[in-house]
């Protein structure tokens, strides 16, 4: 008789658990829209950021619920953009190109070496050390983190300078959030040039550290009808919104080091 009456309860408890379980899920769950699972879909799963969101499904997420626009996932393209568009019933627009580029020229034999390095394979390990073993204190390092940070294959170091694939780069802009250096740019007019040097030091300095570096010397500013090149705290930049891509600045430049990168 006991045995009965504990299946008894048992079985009592089961069923009161399984409804207090089942009005539960009924008034406290949270109504997501289904169209966030769809926006997911669309999208490559890479969760490389390079969309400003932690990930693919908080980007959809955005999308869906605060209107972010449909076209920021580099790596899934035009393609991805308007599959996402015909969800949302909006405008894809245009997806502008954005591509990593490291802006630094001081390849071995270019950027004198102050020391030879034995420590640990790693750009930031390095950099600790006295800044490096590159006399240029802005230029790239050449171990590699970038390499590693890169999940689509698209930056490789060459002759102890970091290079971008640009037909491989997706512009998540992983390989410029790992660079201690933070030489890594991301670059979205593939149309227009761009100064390939970060040295912010004065030209007579740049020239004893580097054959290739940015001395100031104006010629770009002086010769652009624009007024779209400035120098600026010793090396030149360009303002994109006032660059018309003459080409004009990599004319004039004495180290050739303001050219284009082409498009993917």
């Amino acid at each position: 008789m006991s045995i009965a009456i504990a299946i008894i309860l048992v079985t009592v408890v089961g069923l009161v658990g399984a409804v207090i379980l089942v009005l539960a899920a009924k008034f406290m769950s949270v109504y997501e829209d289904p169209r966030i699972g769809q926006v997911t879909e669309c999208l490559p799963g890479a969760n490389c950021g390079g969309c400003g969101f932690a990930g693919c499904a908080d980007y959809a997420k955005a999308v869906v619920e605060n209107g972010a626009p449909v076209n920021k996932c580099a790596v899934g393209g035009a393609d991805c953009a308007a599959a996402i568009a015909g969800l949302m019933g909006v405008e894809a627009g245009a997806s502008v190109p954005v591509r990593a580029i490291v802006g630094c020229q001081g390849a071995e034999g270019v950027c004198k070496i102050k020391y030879d390095y034995q420590g640990i394979s790693s750009c930031a390990a390095a950099k600790a050390l006295h800044g490096g073993p590159k006399f240029c204190p802005y230029g790239c390092l050449g171990f590699g983190d970038c390499v590693k940070a890169c999940k689509f294959g698209a930056i490789h170091v060459e002759n102890g300078v970091a290079k971008v694939d640009q037909s491989k780069c997706t512009g998540c802009g992983a390989c410029k959030d790992t660079c201690p250096q933070k030489v890594i740019w991301m670059h979205n007019a593939p149309d227009k040039p761009v100064v390939m040097c970060a040295n912010h030091e004065k030209g007579a300095i740049t020239n004893k550290e580097c054959n290739l570096g940015c001395i100031g010397c104006m010629r770009c500013e002086k010769t652009c009808p624009e007024g779209a090149i400035k120098v600026n705290n010793f090396v030149a930049r360009i303002d994109y919104d006032k660059c018309t891509g003459c080409g004009k600045c990599m004319e004039v430049c004495p180290k050739k080091l303001i050219f284009k990168h082409p498009a993917p």
